[in-house]
C-alpha cells in the first residue's frame, strides 16, 4: 500500500517558522583587494575582481574550499540521500522524440530512462525500434559531451552533428558517412552560436578566431568577430572559405542558413538590438550579393522557409505581437501580409505538406492552426488541454507528428493527419502517476504600477488554502522568452510533498509580444522585479502560503531576479536560489557574450542615469549589510560555465558571506564538467536538484515523507 503524500512541517501550523539552531559558518577568507572603478565621477569598489580569473591559484583554493563546505553541509541532512534515490526512480521512464523523415528513412531521439544523453535511432518505419544510429553517451565517460545538433546533407550521404564538451557554449562539429556509420576527417572547431547548414558538397557555419586568452582562458575572454565559413567535405578546416564577416561590428553574431532545394543562403545578423538583420543570396549566380530583408536590428525578422520562391518570414515589424509575411527571393524587400497580427502572440510557423502550421499565445499557452499558403484558415488543431506544443514536418512531405506537454501532462507525441485534422498518440511515457489527481489554475493578479500579470498554479487536488502550504516560486522576465507550461519530474516530486508550484509571467518575455518584452527591459527592469514579489504578496494575501514557506528560484537572467528581489524584499522568502544569475550589472558586458544583452539591460559606460540605474538594482552591489535577516541562499554556478560566467556568483557568495545579513546560511554550489545547463547529464541533473530540494525542505523545516 501507497503511503499517503505530504509533508511533514514542523509543528505544522506556525511553527514551520521555527529554526533548528545552526552553529555559526566559519565561510572561507576571500581577501579584498583595493580595485575602485569610476563611473561617470561615481567611485565603485570592487573588491573581489580578481575572481574574474578562474584559472588563478587564489580563485581555485577559495573555489575548492567553498566546495567543502557546501559538501559538508549538504553531507549532513538526513533524507539527502532518500531525495536523490527517489527523483532518480522518478526520472527513470522512457522518453521519445518525434520522428522525422530524412532519404527514405525515420530518425527519433530515444532514452531508455537514465542515460545521460539520449539516442539518436535510425528506423525504417514510423514507430519501429531500428537500431542505434548515433550515442552520445560514447562520446565521453561520464555524458559530458552533449549533442547539441544534427544535420543530414541533402542527399542524405553525410551527417554533421555538433556536440558540446562539459556545458560550454564552445562547440565542435563532427562528419559522419551515413550508409557506413563511420566518422570522415572533417573536423571543425571553434564554432559557436552554430550548427551546420548543409549546401552542395558542404556546408556553412559559424565560428570565432581560436580564442585562447594570455591566462588560458577560453571560457571568460570577451567574444568578438564572429564570421561564417563555408567547409568542403574532405579539405581541412584552414582551407575553409571566409563567406562573411564585419570587423566593422566586432560585437554582432552572424550566421549563414542555407535553402539548398531553391539554392538561397539567407545571412542572419544580431546583437545590436531586440531583433536581426535578415539578407538573402541566389546562390545559383555566382555575381550576386547579399539583398536586404530587413535591416533594423530592433525588428524581429525569422524566415521560416522558401518555398516556390517565395520567402515566408515571420516578424514584428509594425506588429509588436507578430504576423507573417511573404516575399520573392527576387525582390525580398517587398512584403505581403499573410497571417496579420492578431490579438494572440504568433510565437512560430512552418511550413508541412505545403501548408502554414501557426502557433499562437494566448495567456503563455499555445494554441496551433493551419492555413493555405495564401493565409486563409481551414482548421484549429485540437490539443489535449492547456500546455506546450511543438510540431515536426517538411515542406513537401505528409508526415507531421507534434510533441505536446504541460505542467501534468508528460511529452508525448502525436501522429497528425493535416489534411483531415486527425491526432493520434504515437508515443506517451509509462508513468506511475495521475494527473487527475493535480490542478492546475491560472491566475492574475495587479503588479505595483497597475499592470495585470499571470501566473500558473500547479497543486494536488484537495489542497487547503490555509496559509500554510509550502511554495515554490519560479520566474525569469527577459529577453522575450515565454515560460510555457512543461512537465519535469522533479517538480511532481514538489508537488507530491504538498508544495504549490507558481510559475509567474513576469513583463521581459513575450508573453504579449513586444511591448511586453520592452516594458521589463532597460530603465523598466524594475517592473520585472515589482511583479514577482507582487505575485509572492498575492500568494500570501490569498491564502495560498505565507513568506515563511515561500521558496524563490531563477535561473540566468532569473538568478539577476531572484538575487534582486532578495535585496529588494529579503523577509518575503524563507529560501532562495539564484542560479548561474547575471549579478555585477556593471561589469556583464566585459565577459564572452555578454555585450549581446544590452538591448535589454543597458551597460553601465551607456550614460550616467544607465550607469545608476544598472546599479540600484544590481544584486551584488545592493546586499544589505545592516543585520537584515536574508533567506537561506545556495548559490548555484559551474566551471564551464561561458554564457554567464561563474565570477558573477564567486563575487555575489563572497559578498553575501562577508556581510552582516543574519543566521541562515548561504552557500555556493559549483558544478564541475559542467556549464550554463544545456546538455547536462542526467546524473548530474538529478544531484543537483537533490541538493537544492533538500537544501529548502531541510531550511523550510520539512521532512519528505516517501511516496
Amino acid at each position: 500500500m501507497k503511503k499517503k503524500y505530504g509533508v511533514a512541517l514542523a509543528a505544522m501550523a506556525g511553527l514551520a517558522t521555527a529554526e533548528a539552531a545552526e552553529p555559526a559558518v566559519a565561510y572561507p577568507k576571500a581577501f579584498r583587494s583595493d580595485v575602485v572603478d569610476e563611473y561617470f565621477g561615481e567611485k565603485v569598489a570592487d573588491p573581489y575582481r580578481w575572481m574574474e580569473n578562474d584559472n588563478s591559484d587564489e580563485t581555485a583554493a577559495w573555489v575548492e574550499a567553498e566546495r567543502a563546505l557546501t559538501s559538508e553541509y549538504l553531507d549532513r541532512i538526513p533524507f539527502r540521500k532518500a531525495m536523490r534515490d527517489r527523483l532518480r526512480s522518478m526520472a527513470d521512464y522512457e522518453k521519445i522524440g518525434a520522428p522525422f523523415k530524412k532519404d527514405g528513412k525515420y530518425y527519433y531521439f530515444y532514452n531508455s530512462g537514465l542515460q545521460n544523453q539520449s539516442v539518436l535511432y535510425q528506423a525504417n518505419r514510423p514507430g519501429e525500434r531500428g537500431r542505434v544510429f548515433l550515442d552520445p553517451n560514447k562520446l565521453s565517460d561520464d555524458g559530458t559531451v552533449a549533442l547539441q545538433g544534427i544535420s543530414f546533407s541533402e542527399d542524405g550521404k553525410y551527417l554533421a552533428y555538433t556536440i558540446s564538451r562539459s556545458g560550454s557554449d564552445w562547440v565542435e562539429i563532427y562528419v559522419m558517412d551515413v550508409a557506413t556509420g563511420s566518422l570522415i576527417p572533417d573536423h571543425i572547431q571553434w564554432a559557436k552560436f552554430s550548427g551546420a547548414s548543409w549546401y552542395k558538397d558542404g556546408f556553412f557555419y559559424s565560428a570565432y578566431d581560436a580564442t585562447e586568452s594570455e591566462d588560458g582562458s577560453v571560457y571568460s575572454t570577451k567574444n568578438e568577430n564572429h564570421k561564417v565559413y563555408y567547409h568542403r567535405i574532405g579539405t581541412p578546416q584552414s582551407s575553409d572559405r571566409l563567406v562573411y564577416e564585419n570587423p566593422d561590428e566586432p560585437l554582432r553574431f552572424y550566421q549563414g542558413v542555407a535553402e539548398e532545394k531553391e539554392n538561397v543562403l539567407f545571412l542572419i545578423e544580431a546583437g545590436a538590438g531586440n531583433g536581426n538583420g535578415l539578407y538573402v543570396r541566389n546562390l545559383s549566380d555566382d555575381a550576386s550579393g547579399f539583398k536586404c530583408v530587413n535591416d533594423s536590428q530592433d525588428v524581429a525578422c525569422s524566415p521560416i522557409a522558401v518555398y516556390d520562391g517565395k520567402i515566408y518570414i515571420v516578424t514584428n515589424r509594425q506588429a509588436p505581437k507578430g504576423k507573417l509575411v511573404v516575399a520573392d527571393v527576387a525582390a525580398p524587400d517587398v512584403w505581403k501580409e499573410v497571417l496579420p497580427e492578431t490579438n494572440d502572440v504568433l510565437s512560430s510557423a512552418s511550413i508541412i505538406d505545403g501548408k502554414l502550421v501557426a502557433v499562437y499565445d494566448k495567456d503563455a499557452s499555445n494554441h496551433a492552426y493551419v492555413y493555405t499558403l495564401e493565409g486563409k484558415l481551414l482548421h484549429e488543431v485540437k490539443l489535449p488541454t492547456i500546455g506546450t506544443v511543438s510540431f515536426t514536418g517538411e515542406a513537401r512531405e505528409k508526415d507531421a507528428y507534434f510533441s505536446f506537454t504541460s505542467f501534468t501532462y508528460p511529452s508525448t507525441v502525436y501522429r497528425y493527419d493535416i489534411d483531415k485534422n486527425e491526432s493520434e498518440v504515437y508515443s506517451r511515457p509509462a508513468i506511475d502517476f495521475n494527473p487527475d489527481d493535480f490542478v492546475t489554475e491560472q491566475v492574475f493578479f495587479t503588479s505595483k504600477d497597475g499592470t495585470r500579470v499571470p501566473m500558473t498554479l500547479t497543486y494536488r487536488k484537495g489542497l487547503e488554502r490555509n496559509g500554510r502550504n509550502p511554495l515554490w516560486i519560479y520566474g525569469y522576465g527577459g529577453f522575450n522568452i515565454t515560460l510555457y507550461p512543461g512537465y519535469s519530474y522533479h517538480r511532481i516530486y514538489l508537488l507530491n510533498q504538498g508544495f504549490i508550484y507558481a510559475q509567474v509571467n513576469l513583463r521581459g518575455g513575450n508573453e504579449y509580444g513586444e511591448e511586453w518584452h520592452l516594458a521589463g527591459t532597460k530603465m523598466q527592469k524594475q517592473n520585472v522585479f515589482d511583479d514577482f514579489i507582487a505575485a509572492a504578496e498575492w500568494l500570501v494575501d490569498n491564502d495560498y502560503t505565507n513568506r515563511e514557506l515561500i521558496v524563490a528560484e531563477g535561473g540566468s537572467n532569473g538568478g539577476l531576479l531572484v538575487g534582486a528581489c532578495v535585496n529588494q524584499r529579503p523577509d518575503l522568502y524563507r529560501v532562495a536560489f539564484p542560479r548561474v544569475g547575471v549579478m555585477d550589472m556593471l561589469r556583464y558586458h566585459k565577459f564572452t557574450i555578454g555585450w549581446n544583452w544590452a538591448p535589454d539591460y543597458g551597460t553601465s559606460a551607456d550614460s550616467k542615469e544607465m550607469f545608476e540605474y544598472l546599479k540600484a538594482y544590481s544584486p551584488l552591489h545592493n546586499i544589505k549589510n545592516d543585520g537584515t535577516r536574508y533567506p537561506a541562499i545556495l548559490v548555484t554556478t559551474a566551471d564551464h560555465d561561458d554564457r554567464v560566467v561563474p565570477a558573477h556568483s564567486f563575487k555575489y557568495a563572497a559578498t553575501l558571506q562577508a556581510s552582516n545579513t543574519g543566521d541562515r546560511p548561504k552557500y555556493i554550489r559549483i558544478d564541475s564538467k559542467a556549464g550554463h545547463g544545456a546538455g547536462k547529464p542526467m546524473e548530474k541533473v538529478i544531484e543537483e536538484m537533490s541538493d537544492i530540494y533538500s537544501f529548502a525542505f531541510y531550511n523550510l523545516g520539512i521532512t519528505p515523507k516517501e511516496d
